[in-house]
């Protein structure tokens, strides 16, 4: 006989013997308890989504000016 099948089969044939049922599913005593919930409200996943077309790039020497403080400030 070849070891596999023992290794294999011998739980399963074993597992199968043992297993037992699921308990019976019944309401729960507290049904009277249930908390109401609010609905979530649909919000579009695209809703603040805006158009932006591609710009070619400017010098970066004016911009780094334009956001600079005042020359000779130390910073």
């Amino acid at each position: 006989m070849r070891p596999s099948i023992v290794v294999v089969g011998l739980p399963l044939f074993v597992g199968g013997c043992a297993s037992t049922f699921p308990p019976d599913v019944i309401a729960s005593a507290g049904v009277e308890q249930t908390h109401s919930v609010t609905p979530v409200r649909y919000q579009s996943p695209v809703s603040g989504y805006v158009f932006r077309t591609p710009t070619d790039p400017k010098p970066w020497r004016r911009q780094n000016d334009q956001q600079s403080p005042m020359k000779g400030d130390a910073s």
